[in-house]
């Protein structure tokens, strides 16, 4: 790869065709994700991080810009790229076997079935349900049930990793333990993962470096890096003054879109008054 970086975005724009005419949701959004970083992505509420983590997984066109995956430019969803969903319900069919649900990527890929039994194993073993192969999704719990769900798109092998908000759904507790499951799927895999949510604490407890993006229409108003240690715990790490610190300076920066965004549309409808 000669040093490139394994996730580029580049200049990119999404502007929808609305009833009162073009709206732009995105503007000019660059950034570059090197192989193996765990990079989070918070926002005000509507800025844009699902329209863009479509972009970004070829499911949504953009109306300028590129998105490459290392070097090759993203016109699909390509194939050394998984996602993992808000909704795992959904995402999961009921009538299949848990087994069955993390194997159907691998089938459409046309592995081998050995191949495809050995990847499924080592998933389920790596998010902790080795023993649930058997059962039907909807025989286990919301945070067992995303737990397939990411063992589906780590037996998938992807270069990239993207998940869209994938514990919003689920309580304090179980949402704990997948942060920390997400933390050392990372680790052992060396995967890159664009992880998106609204949780300020989680970007700064799970990520190297955090994206702060703007209100619509949507940049990159910071790019942080998390110097917190390497090895977390949800005890000690939430604990330090470090983490304090950090949090606070990311909620500053969202407050600071928010009233950017009540600003300028007080200065618009002035203008259009007079």
């Amino acid at each position: 790869m000669s040093g490139e970086p394994m996730l580029s975005v580049k200049g990119l724009q999404k502007i929808y065709q609305a009833d009162s005419g073009p709206l732009e949701a995105i503007r000019n959004l660059t950034f570059d994700l090197p192989a193996g970083q765990l990079t989070c992505l918070v926002g005000p509420s509507g800025c844009g991080k699902t329209t863009l983590l479509k972009m970004i997984s070829g499911l949504l066109n953009p109306t300028q810009g590129e998105v490459l995956l290392a070097g090759e430019k993203v016109t699909g969803p390509p194939k050394n790229m998984a996602v993992v969903f808000q909704e795992y319900g959904r995402s999961l069919f009921p009538w299949m076997r848990v087994a069955d649900n993390v194997e159907l990527p691998l089938k459409a890929a046309g592995v081998a079935k050995a191949e495809r039994d050995r990847l499924v194993s080592e998933a389920l073993e790596a998010v902790g349900l080795g023993h649930t192969g058997k059962q039907y999704p909807w025989q286990l719990s919301g945070g067992m049930q995303q737990r397939v769900a990411i063992a589906r798109a780590v037996a998938y092998q992807p270069k990239v990793l993207l998940m869209d908000e994938p514990f919003a759904a689920v309580d304090a507790q179980t949402r704990a333990d997948l942060e920390d499951l997400v933390r050392r799927v990372w680790k052992q895999l060396g995967v890159t993962i664009l992880f998106v949510t609204h949780d300020i604490d989680e970007s700064v407890y799970l990520g190297e470096r955090v994206l702060i993006m703007s209100s619509s229409p949507t940049i990159i108003q910071e790019d942080l890096y998390i110097d917190l240690p390497a090895e977390r715990n949800q005890l000690e790490t939430r604990a330090l003054p470090r983490f304090t610190e950090l949090r606070h300076h990311v909620y500053e920066q969202i407050q600071k879109a928010k009233t950017h965004t009540a600003d300028v549309a007080d200065a618009e409808a002035k203008a259009a008054a007079n």
